[in-house]
């Protein structure tokens, strides 16, 4: 479907997906909310995209919600605006193919969030992070409570939350919050390159390993064993895992089919 303040690009199985209201420091309102549900919908059943790249156009990765919206609501939309946001944010965590978020700028509040939600967070060194939302009497709607801590720890999430103060990509990596670090100009290549790494490997494993993370993190040890061995047993029932063993064994590059 057409976009508007999104761009979706696709070549070589990955899908570049771009928010793209740079006049607005690419906010998020609620219909790019909804375009962006409608994109990851597209994307997971797309067979010709093997995974995603999620950055923002200008300046910012996205600087947080719209305010223009969030200023006038009442108890019952906030609610509703959350959990709408949530829905989505949690559609694009639990997606089968590889997300990696391309921080180029600012990531505060819901930009956060959405980078939060990707798999993968690679950032620009020029790149910001943070949650602002206490300074706005309000706190994260679209997941930044629950994911921040999961990524950097009880106590390191407690300080950006209350403090709701602004960190530079050096110290989102320090914590935890970033995967790796590249220079602006060579971002998105940095990006390119780890998504074909990913994409080298075999598909169904790598759909079953985010699988296996996202579920297990609510599970116990035991019953997170237990999932990883009934996975382990479901791969080996697929053309892929033969067909990795024995590239293996013949030194020769796999030939995943998905299979």
């Amino acid at each position: 479907m057409p976009f508007k303040f999104l761009t979706l690009e696709v070549a070589n199985r990955v899908a570049t997906l771009t928010v793209n209201r740079p006049d607005k420091l690419n906010a998020l309102n609620d219909a790019t909310i909804a375009e962006l549900g409608h994109a990851i919908d597209e994307i997971r059943v797309d067979d010709s995209i093997g995974g995603v790249i999620v950055t923002g156009a200008g300046r910012a990765f996205v600087a947080g919600a719209d305010i223009s919206e969030l200023s006038s609501q009442t108890p019952v939309l906030a609610k509703a605006r959350a959990r709408a946001g949530q829905d989505v944010f949690r559609r694009i965590e639990t997606c089968p193919k590889p997300i990696i978020a391309a921080v180029n700028g600012f990531a505060l509040g819901g930009g956060c969030e959405l980078a939060m939600a990707c798999h993968v967070r690679i950032a620009s060194d020029a790149a910001k992070f943070g949650q602002p939302e206490s300074k706005l009497g309000i706190l994260p709607g679209y997941g930044g409570s629950q994911r921040l801590p999961r990524l950097v720890g009880k106590g390191r999430a407690m300080q950006l939350l209350m403090t709701g103060e602004t960190i530079d990509a050096a110290e989102a990596y320090r914590i935890g919050l970033v995967n790796k670090l590249a220079p602006a100009a060579e971002l998105m290549n940095v990006a390119r390159e780890m998504m074909k790494t990913i994409l080298a490997n075999g598909p169904l494993a790598v759909a079953l390993c985010i699988e296996a993370i996202d579920r297990g993190l609510e599970m116990s040890l035991e019953e997170g064993l237990i999932l990883e061995a009934n996975h382990f047993g479901l791969l080996a029932a697929t053309d892929d895992m033969r067909e990795g063993m024995r590239a293996f064994m013949e030194k020769r590059a796999p030939a995943f089919k998905g299979k």
